[in-house]
């Protein structure tokens, strides 16, 4: 392989990787927004991301039959997955977070990963009702776009796209396109609106916005559901990306959507991004690790394949941990005492 070539194939991985980044980053803003204003790991986001999925894949199902537009039916599939995974955030904070607020750190945290392994049983007992496991997910007839000319490339670009080495999917573009558009509107929602103002300062000091007139339940009720909603989207995008989900697909895009947030900063919203981006590079450069021994003559390379894939995520943990525990973007919080 003559270096013109690795090159074209790099940027087609590197690009392959900024799609994936895009998945694990909206998951980690669920991650990072709820740290962000309770200092608590929800683990159960996990399952929220799985139940938008499961919610999104009915909603095609059931309109599969329909005459309407594709990308309509994509939107209803989204709103309908923000809406029940927000609300089931809601719910989890309510009966399960509030009641031990005031208790020590690791209760909490333990009842997370409670609740993420009830809600892991209730979506495998609603979708074993129905005789479904894994559930397949397909693109809903209707879809075209004026860029992309078939699901499969994207025509007026896609000249300039196949000479730098990219194959862009359609799904790929909705992908992207509806991950950017969320973005946007969180990062509105943060710092342009008095809902963000009044959230980030209960994130800073409850009591003293409390003071302010400020309700810190209502807030941190109104921040499990923007998180929520965020985790509906992803399922929404991530069961289009690979064509398949159940009831335990959460758990790996979960642990490295929390990398992700950790890599990034945990709390910080720009964080959760790059290090979602960051991650999804490495796991796909990783995955062509036999390409690179093989360019390198070093044959014993050529044993890594994707299974390995998500090492690179675990691994940039414990670094990032050893010697950044802020994290890229994080800020150190002290605690006065």
């Amino acid at each position: 392989m003559d270096f013109a070539t690795l090159l074209t194939f790099l940027v087609g991985v590197i690009t392959g990787g900024l799609v994936l980044g895009f998945v694990y980053a909206i998951i980690a803003l669920g991650y990072t927004m709820v740290y962000g204003v309770l200092q608590l790991i929800n683990f159960a986001h996990s399952e929220v991301f799985v139940t938008g999925a499961v919610v999104g894949f009915e909603v095609f199902r059931v309109l599969a039959p329909v005459e309407m537009n594709g990308y309509l039916k994509l939107v209803i599939a989204l709103v309908a997955a923000m809406t029940i995974s927000g609300l089931l955030n809601v719910v989890i904070e309510r009966l399960a977070y509030r009641p031990l607020r005031n208790s020590p750190r690791l209760v909490p945290l333990i009842t997370a990963i409670g609740v993420s392994l009830i809600l892991q049983d209730v979506l495998r007992v609603i979708e074993g009702f129905q005789g479904r496991f894994d559930l397949t997910y397909t693109l809903p007839n209707g879809f075209s776009a004026p860029f992309c000319g078939s699901e499969s490339t994207c025509a007026p670009v896609g000249k300039f796209l196949t000479g730098i080495g990219v194959s862009l999917q359609l799904k790929d573009v909705i992908l992207v396109v509806v991950s950017l558009l969320s973005l946007a509107v969180l990062n509105y929602i943060v710092n342009r609106t008095r809902l963000g103002k009044a959230i980030r300062a209960v994130a800073q000091d409850r009591v003293t916005a409390g003071l302010m007139g400020i309700d810190a339940n209502r807030m941190i009720s109104a921040t499990f559901l923007i998180g929520g909603a965020l985790g509906g989207i992803s399922g929404v995008l991530f069961g289009m990306k690979f064509g398949t989900i159940n009831a335990y697909s959460g758990f790996i895009p979960g642990v490295t959507a929390f990398t992700a947030a950790v890599l990034g900063g945990i709390g910080s919203i720009p964080g959760a991004v790059l290090g979602g981006l960051l991650l999804g590079v490495l796991e796909k450069l990783i995955g062509v690790t036999n390409v690179f021994g093989e360019v390198l003559g070093i044959a014993n390379l050529g044993v890594i394949d994707d299974s390995y894939s998500k090492l690179g995520a675990f691994i940039a943990l414990v670094l990032i941990l050893i010697f950044k525990p802020t994290g890229l973007l994080g800020k150190s919080n002290v605690e006065k005492v």
